[in-house]
């Protein structure tokens, strides 16, 4: 945890960070590892106040623990809600969560709640459940997902490139990324589980970015971050024409323009905006004349 918040100082706040509360604490140690969650995210090393937090699945012993002392000591940017089955569960943890918001003895708003859609009851849900008002991202996980076919789709679909071309798998990414472009929210990718090769990672973000529509993908070690934001950011060449339309554009009173033999209007021109503002948030020094349009 400390190695990726040290990263993020250095990098600046061009990824989250996510401490687990779920698998990142050892059974018995559920309390103590959320106290010592909630110091990191309410501490001085989180500069960019970009530090959320999982919690354990609604309906766990221990999940309104971890909200209660989450919540009522620090400022997450955000948390997220595993395993739910359903829309109910999710709108029961987003009221619980709001509980505990207010109970702060200093009330807060609740933090956005960021879902892990990996049951198949989530998945039916889940146009539901991206539409409702506090959910900012809804993420795919991939290896619980596999795991509750019992068998019917082999270990393999874990990884590439099995994860992107089994049709149960792809349907599932597909069918997530569409319900968060939907409804306006951040459809975020699962992890690549191999930690000692960083291109891995990177070859899988751009796979889930250019085919499935994703615009933020997890890693799963620090060592894979700097390659999935590289792969998730635009190319300096699409950097470049989306500025060079843009100011077109603008000189044209945002009227249709012709750029390299093609027409581009006001449908297209969002799009470039787009490119710009992905740019921006991957760290990205942009050209002089697109500074105006950000």
């Amino acid at each position: 945890m400390r190695k990726s918040i040290a990263l993020q100082q250095q990098l600046g706040p061009i990824f989250d960070i996510t401490l687990d509360c779920e698998d990142g604490a050892g059974a018995g140690n559920e309390a103590a590892h959320a106290e010592l969650v909630a110091a990191l995210v309410a501490g001085p090393d989180n500069l960019h106040q970009r530090i959320g937090a999982r919690v354990h699945p609604f309906g766990s012993p221990f999940f309104e623990r971890d909200v209660a002392i989450i919540c009522g000591r620090s400022r997450p940017a955000y948390l997220m809600l595993p395993k739910a089955e359903s829309l109910a569960d999710v709108a029961a943890a987003l009221s619980a969560i709001e509980r505990a918001s207010a109970a702060a003895s200093e009330p807060r708003p609740a933090p956005p709640l960021h879902v892990l859609i990996e049951t198949h009851g989530a998945l039916h849900d889940v146009y539901d459940i991206a539409a409702l008002a506090q959910v900012e991202s809804l993420s795919f996980g991939i290896m619980d997902f596999v795991s509750s076919h019992y068998g019917a789709i082999g270990d393999e679909a874990m990884h590439s490139p099995a994860q992107f071309d089994h049709p149960l798998l792809a349907r599932a990414k597909l069918d997530i990324a569409a319900a968060c472009h939907a409804h306006g929210k951040v459809p975020s990718h699962n992890v690549t589980t191999d930690i000692g090769d960083p291109a891995a990672a990177g070859a899988d973000a751009r796979r889930a970015a250019t085919q499935f529509g994703y615009t933020r993908m997890w890693s799963i070690h620090p060592i894979q971050i700097a390659a999935i934001v590289q792969a998730m950011t635009p190319a300096g060449d699409a950097i470049e024409d989306a500025s060079q339309i843009l100011e077109k554009a603008q000189a044209a009173a945002w009227g249709p323009i012709q750029h390299k033999g093609r027409l581009h209007d006001r449908a297209s021109y969002r799009y470039y905006w787009t490119i710009l503002q992905r740019a921006r948030h991957g760290g990205v020094t942009l050209p002089a004349g697109a500074a105006r349009f950000i």
